[in-house]
C-alpha cells in the first residue's frame, strides 16, 4: 500500500488497503506499507500520520514500514544514472503551455510530442528528464481482475521520470522500489492502469526480470456513477471514524465493494474475510459506495455488542473527542450541558448553527464572506496549529479589510462551531483539523454567498 500524504485517507485507500492486507494474510505473505511523500509542495506531516492512525483504526496492521520515499533518494539517484548512461532518458525544457500549443497546431490530442528527443540538451535546472518510450511494439501484462492488457507503445508518450526541479516522479520511485523490496503483486486503483505500461518499460530497462503481478481494482463511485470526490462525497476515513462507526463495520463493507463473498451474505468475520477474499474474483466494473448500506452494515454490528462492551466503546470514542478540548471549556462551562453544547461541533457530522447567532454575526460583519474567501487560501496550505491558524486568520482579516482580531475569528468561529461562544478558537481549529475545518468555511462561504445573490435579487430596481 502506497498512498501520497496530501490530503485525508481517502475510502477508497482504505479498501485498497483492505484488499492488500486480506491478500497477504490469505497468502502468508507481507504487507507493506510505504509513504510516497516525494511531492514536497503538497506532502504534510499530519496526513502521513493520518494515514497510519486511520489503518491502524481499520485494523489493517502492516508488516513493514512505513518506509519514506523522501529517504531513498539515492536509490532513485542510482536509477536515474543507469538509465542516462543507457542513453534511455534525455533532458527535457518543454513547458505544458508550448506542448498544448505544438499540439493544438498540429491538431493532435493532449500528450508530450517528443520535440525534445533529440535536441541533446544537457540536464539541469530547470530540465526535466523523459524516458525514450520504443516507437514500436507492445506492452502487455495479464491484470489479476481485468485480464490481458495491451498497450500500443506508440499511444504511450515519452513520460517524465524526473522533474525539473530534481525530484523523481512517483513512476520511477515505485518501480525502484517494488524491485528493492521484492514486491510480488502491486494491488492498486484502476486510475493507474495507464501508468503500469510505463512502470513495465522501466522495469525492463533497469533488468529488474520479471514484474510483479498486478491487480487494479475498480473504482469506487457515488449514487449518481460518478468517481467519489471529496467535493461532492464524503470520502474521508476519519469522518466516519468521527462520526461513530465501528471499524469491524467498514472492514466488513468496504470488502464487499468489488467482491463478494457468494450465496447473499454480507457479513463476515475478519477470519472469513481472509479465508474467502479471492483476488481473482474482484469484478472490474465500478463498485457503488453506498453510505446508506454501510449505515445498516455498522447498524447490525451494533446490535450485535454486548451492552458493556457498547457502553465501553461509547464512552471511549467521546473521551477521545473530548479529552484533548476539555481544559479549555472547563473555565468557561457551568454545567455538564454547557461541555457537550461547547465541544459537539468536533464529533457531530456538519455543524448546527444557531440561526440567531448567525444573523448577527452576518449583521455586524459586512465583509463576511470576503473574510471566509481569504481564510480559505491561508488555512489550504498553513502549519495547522494554533499560533499559525491565528496569524493566518489575522493575516485574512486584514486582506478583507479587518483589523480587530475578534471581529476577524467572530465569522471563522460561526462557521466551523455554528456559535458566537465557545472553546479558544484557534486550539479548536488545531483539534478539527485541516479538512474538516476547510469543509465548514467552504459551506459558510457558499450559504453566506447565495444569501447575498437572493437579497440583491430581492431589492427593487434603481
Amino acid at each position: 500500500m502506497a498512498p501520497s500524504p496530501t490530503g485525508y485517507f481517502h475510502v477508497g485507500s482504505a479498501r485498497t488497503a483492505l484488499f492488500n492486507w486480506l491478500f497477504a494474510r490469505q497468502q502468508g505473505g507481507t504487507f507493506v506499507l510505504r509513504i510516497e511523500d516525494t511531492d514536497v509542495a503538497r506532502n504534510r506531516p499530519e496526513h502521513a500520520e493520518g494515514i497510519e492512525r486511520a489503518l491502524r483504526w481499520l485494523g489493517l496492521a502492516w508488516d513493514e514500514g512505513p518506509y519514506f520515499q523522501s529517504q531513498r533518494g539515492k536509490l532513485y539517484d542510482d536509477a536515474l544514472g543507469e538509465l542516462s548512461a543507457k542513453g534511455l532518458v534525455y533532458a527535457c525544457d518543454c513547458t505544458p503551455d508550448q506542448v498544448a500549443a505544438r499540439n493544438k497546431a498540429a491538431g493532435r490530442p493532449p500528450g508530450y510530442d517528443g520535440y525534445c528527443r533529440e535536441r541533446g540538451l544537457e540536464p539541469g535546472a530547470g530540465r526535466l528528464l523523459r524516458f525514450r518510450v520504443p516507437d514500436e511494439g507492445t506492452t502487455s501484462w495479464e491484470d489479476i481482475v481485468r485480464g490481458k492488457v495491451v498497450y500500443e507503445n506508440s499511444s504511450v508518450e515519452d513520460f517524465s521520470v524526473r522533474k525539473s526541479n530534481g525530484q523523481p516522479l512517483f513512476i520511477l520511485a515505485n518501480v525502484v522500489d517494488d524491485a528493492d523490496m521484492a514486491m510480488s503483486h502491486v494491488v492498486r486503483g484502476e486510475d493507474h492502469v495507464p501508468n503500469t505500461p510505463k512502470y513495465i518499460l522501466l522495469w525492463e530497462a533497469l533488468g529488474h526480470g520479471e514484474p510483479p503481478a498486478f491487480a487494479h481494482l475498480p473504482l469506487l463511485v457515488n449514487a449518481s456513477r460518478q468517481k467519489l470526490s471529496k467535493r461532492r462525497d464524503k470520502v474521508a476515513v476519519e469522518d466516519y471514524r468521527d462520526d461513530g462507526y465501528l471499524p469491524e463495520a467498514m472492514v466488513n463493507y468496504l470488502a464487499l465493494l468489488g467482491w463478494s463473498p457468494g450465496g447473499d451474505r454480507e457479513i463476515l468475520t475478519e477470519d472469513e474475510l481472509i479465508a474467502e477474499f479471492r483476488l481473482e474474483d474482484v469484478k472490474s466494473s465500478p463498485a457503488f459506495f453506498d453510505e446508506r448500506k454501510l449505515s445498516d452494515v455498522n447498524a447490525i454490528y451494533l446490535r450485535s455488542l454486548p451492552a458493556k462492551e457498547l457502553t465501553a466503546r461509547s464512552a471511549e470514542w467521546l473521551e477521545e473527542r473530548w479529552a484533548p478540548i476539555a481544559p479549555l471549556v472547563q473555565e468557561r462551562a457551568r454545567t455538564l450541558a454547557d461541555v457537550y453544547s461547547m465541544t459537539d461541533f468536533l464529533y457531530l457530522p456538519e455543524v448546527h448553527v444557531v440561526e440567531a447567532d448567525w444573523r448577527k454575526v452576518r449583521r455586524q460583519q459586512p465583509a463576511f464572506s470576503a473574510l471566509l474567501e481569504a481564510v480559505l487560501g491561508r488555512f489550504a496550505d498553513c502549519e495547522w496549529d494554533a499560533a499559525a491558524l491565528r496569524e493566518a486568520v489575522v493575516a485574512a482579516g486584514a486582506a478583507a479589510g479587518i483589523t480587530n482580531l475578534s471581529k476577524a475569528q467572530a465569522p471563522v468561529r460561526l462557521a466551523v462551531t455554528g456559535r458566537t461562544v465557545g472553546p479558544p478558537l484557534f486550539e479548536s481549529l488545531e483539534l478539527l483539523g485541516r479538512d474538516r475545518t476547510l469543509a465548514r468555511v467552504q459551506a459558510a462561504r457558499e450559504r453566506a454567498l447565495g444569501e447575498d445573490q437572493a437579497g440583491s435579487e430581492a431589492s427593487p430596481a434603481t
